[in-house]
């Protein structure tokens, strides 16, 4: 429109002198093509799906883009001395992004030669600027793909490189602040070859990106068979994975798997006379002794949406389940050998975490009027209890063995830690002091110690396939250590999964297949 305007002017000022009459024509006929060019190089049409195109950093020659729809090829031109290092020159063709995204495309280099560090490919990037933070998956001119990131304003570019080279698929995955790369061969399928937290804000720019790594040349870069696709993909959320069942001793000398399989199950648990133990798979329960064996399906009703959150009662003779009967995880309880679920809580999202040392009362994260807050309630039903109800998340309710404490985790302070309070919700205090984020905290039967999972603080959530620690501290008081670390994360130790003994305990720990 402003272009626009000035055109106009300018064809209005050509009337007031006859003598250059001419003269206005003839600019006026260069205007036009000039405007026609402008207007035709800014139009969606030539962008696709994005949204605009940008020089970041300031190449010294401009880039361009054009896109073929009959083809379905984006053909990016960009300069730039370097993508990486503490600023980035490259061309972008971006457009603006929220939450989860999948990104897919073929790439390839248009003209043989040039920079052997010239790059292409897919980039989440804070902002436009020439030192934002960001993540990307390129393909590197000697065939080098990898997945750069720089992780604040400024910051050194590090990356992470995969074994394929010169690929002809490559992938980028970002799942909250979890930032993947997938590539595949001609032909072949896709590959994992590494993940990176690098915390970015929504809304985030994403796009294709080529830097031609010399500052006088420009290189051309052709992207085809491109998806954008929002939301957790399903062969993310689903990975195909093995999933071991571990019993590990207090002092980690002894480690053994008990039972491995290659699909996912979850959330070990204890029973109380030490011979078996319970775990979750595909919404159902099932038991498995102790020396290991096949795993044996448990009744439980018509409760076959069961989660990773069940546990047994102190007296071992019934079972606490949370199950989703519709789109809300809802409370029951049942015999321990199996039977008819009797729901305990009314309204849902309801998640069961611990039952209190008399067997009267379950503790359980519910969320309740858009917040996540601590809730008990009788066994028998009835009116539930809100014990916490500070802004954020509060999850993970277990009570001390005594009866004197329920252990929580709480993200009031920024990011998780381990909290714990009276079983009346009164004296809240903050356990866990650290830099990373601490959930299921649960007591050993005999008091003396505290387990919980340990994820970097950046990650969001308890999600899957994270590298993770189990840790201890002395429930006196002291400085938490390693138990073990392990590829887990949800499902790895939701519940109380100690012996009776208090000498060991059980988890899942996992390992990703080839997809």
């Amino acid at each position: 429109m402003i272009r626009f305007h000035h055109l106009s002017n300018c064809v209005q000022g050509r009337n007031r002198s006859e003598r250059f009459l001419g003269m206005w024509r003839w600019v006026a006929a260069l205007a036009g093509f000039a405007f026609l060019a402008t207007l035709i190089a800014a139009s969606p049409a030539t962008r696709g799906d994005f949204e605009g195109d940008s020089d970041v950093g300031g190449p010294l020659r401009a880039g361009s883009v054009t896109f073929d729809a009959s083809r379905g090829e984006y053909r990016i031109t960009g300069g730039g001395a370097n993508m990486g290092n503490q600023t980035d020159a490259f061309h972008f063709l971006w457009r603006r992004a929220s939450g989860d995204l999948t990104l897919m495309a073929n790439v390839r280099f248009l003209h043989p030669g040039g920079n052997e560090h010239r790059k292409a490919g897919w980039m989440v990037r804070q902002g436009l600027g020439p030192s934002a933070p960001y993540a990307d998956l390129v393909v590197h001119g000697s065939g080098l793909t990898s997945l750069q990131y720089r992780l604040a304003e400024g910051g050194a570019t590090q990356e992470i490189e995969s074994k394929i080279s010169m690929p002809e698929t490559i992938r980028l995955v970002r799942l909250g602040n979890t930032f993947s790369l997938w590539a595949s061969r001609a032909g072949g399928q896709l590959e994992p070859a590494g993940s990176v937290e690098v915390p970015l804000d929504d809304p985030v720019y994403v796009g294709l990106a080529v830097c031609a790594h010399d500052a006088e040349a420009l290189e051309e870069a052709v992207f085809s068979n491109l998806s954008i696709v929002g939301g957790r993909p399903e062969e993310e959320r689903d990975q195909a994975v093995e999933s071991r069942l571990e019993i590990i001793s207090v002092d980690g000398r002894e480690r053994r798997t008990v039972y491995h399989a290659e699909k996912r199950f979850e959330a070990p648990s204890w029973s109380r006379d030490g011979k078996f133990l319970l775990f979750n798979s595909d919404g159902r329960i099932y038991t498995l002794p102790l020396e290991g064996g096949q795993p044996r399906l448990l009744d439980t009703g018509e409760a076959i949406h069961c989660n990773n959150d069940h546990g047994f009662s102190p007296d071992g003779r019934w079972l606490a389940i949370s199950n989703s009967p519709g789109e809300s995880s809802l409370i029951y309880v049942l015999p321990a050998s199996g039977g008819k679920p009797r729901q305990v809580t009314e309204r849902g999202p309801s998640y069961w975490h611990g039952w209190s040392p008399d067997g009267k009362t379950l503790a359980y994260c519910a969320e309740r009027g858009g917040n996540f807050d601590v809730y008990t309630i009788p066994v028998e039903g009835g009116k539930e209890r809100r014990l916490t109800d500070a802004p954020g998340l509060d999850d993970g309710p277990d009570y001390s063995p005594d009866g004197q404490y329920i252990y929580f985790n709480s993200e009031r302070t920024g990011w998780m830690q381990i909290w714990r309070m009276r079983p009346d919700g009164t004296a809240q205090e903050q356990v866990t002091h650290d830099d990373y984020a601490n959930w299921f905290a649960h007591p050993s039967p005999d008091g003396k110690w505290l387990v919980f999972i340990s994820f970097d603080k950046q990650v969001k959530g308890h999600p899957p396939n994270k590298d993770v620690m189990l840790r201890l501290i002395p429930t006196a008081g002291g400085e938490p250590h390693v138990l073990v670390k392990l590829f887990g994360g949800q499902g790895t130790m939701n519940v109380p999964s100690w012996s009776p003994d208090s000498k060991h305990l059980a988890f899942v720990s996992y390992r990703l297949l080839k997809p």
